[in-house]
């Protein structure tokens, strides 16, 4: 495992440049809205002189605090497409998933943007090595009223129904959403809230994978495991917060940490 670096300028001055091109960047988790400006303007700048290094960047869930519809141009939606669009016109990959906050992410917001969307359940090769890659809930099988609703809101009829109501509606209601979310939470368990072990072994098994990166559960670590006599790893995507945001980054020497 390669050194963490302390900030971006730090990384840049202790590395050869040549670096900064064949590297595939992981965030998840930044749950981006008009209340929180300072982890907007992290996220823009982010992109801006950071991202722009690296070969590919992958978005795995909660990009936003809530979605309610791809028509929603909301503060502070505009620059968050308008600062993807220079990315992926640069030349970087951009692939996005949806996570439990912004599951209504579709492809007019791709195609604004150049973001690629990806399933639930992502298998790519990642520097030779088969790596799963997933925002996280559906490994939370413990959840089972997070998962009943989740089986509803992913449904065509559930979608349809949410879009074709009016903007304002939406906006309002999603307030609503997320008040009841906070005090639900509040009543839970951390374990419940957290992944389950066996259905973490499942999934990797049902996709020929060793390795799995997600987020969601905002509980950073590198998990080591076995499954069948052979070593897995789970990665554990950050949350950013306002004073302080991490990014996965792997190269052709291995993975690090970065504070950005």
């Amino acid at each position: 495992m390669l050194p963490v670096a302390s900030s971006t300028e730090s990384l840049r001055s202790h590395l050869p440049k040549k670096t900064f091109t064949n590297q595939t960047l992981f965030i998840s988790d930044l749950h981006l809205s008009l209340e929180k400006p300072q982890i907007t303007h992290r996220f823009l700048s982010f992109l801006k002189n950071r991202a722009v290094h690296a070969e590919a960047l992958y978005i795995l869930g909660d990009l936003f605090d809530t979605w309610v519809g791809d028509d929603n141009f909301m503060p502070p939606t505009h620059k968050i497409r308008k600062q993807l669009k220079h990315l992926t016109d640069s030349g970087v990959k951009v692939y996005l998933q949806q996570g439990n906050r912004d599951f209504l992410l579709g492809q007019r917001f791709c195609q604004q943007t150049g973001v690629i969307l990806l399933d639930d359940h992502a298998v790519i090769d990642l520097y030779e090595t088969p790596t799963l890659l997933m925002h996280g809930d559906l490994l939370c099988t413990d959840d089972l009223p997070y998962q009943a609703f989740r089986i509803k809101s992913h449904s065509t009829e559930w979608q349809h129904n949410v879009l074709s109501k009016p903007l304002v509606l939406r906006l309002l209601v999603a307030r609503w959403y997320r008040l009841r979310s906070y005090f639900h939470k509040r009543g839970k368990s951390q374990d419940i809230m957290d992944v389950n072990p066996n259905t973490v072994i499942e999934t990797l098994r049902s996709h020929n994978c060793l390795r799995l990166i997600h987020g969601h559960t905002h509980r950073p670590n590198v998990h080591s495991f076995e499954i069948g006599g052979q070593t897995a790893q789970r990665f554990v995507l950050s949350e950013w917060h306002n004073d302080k945001a991490e990014i996965l980054c792997w190269t052709n020497n291995g993975y690090r940490t970065e504070v950005v």
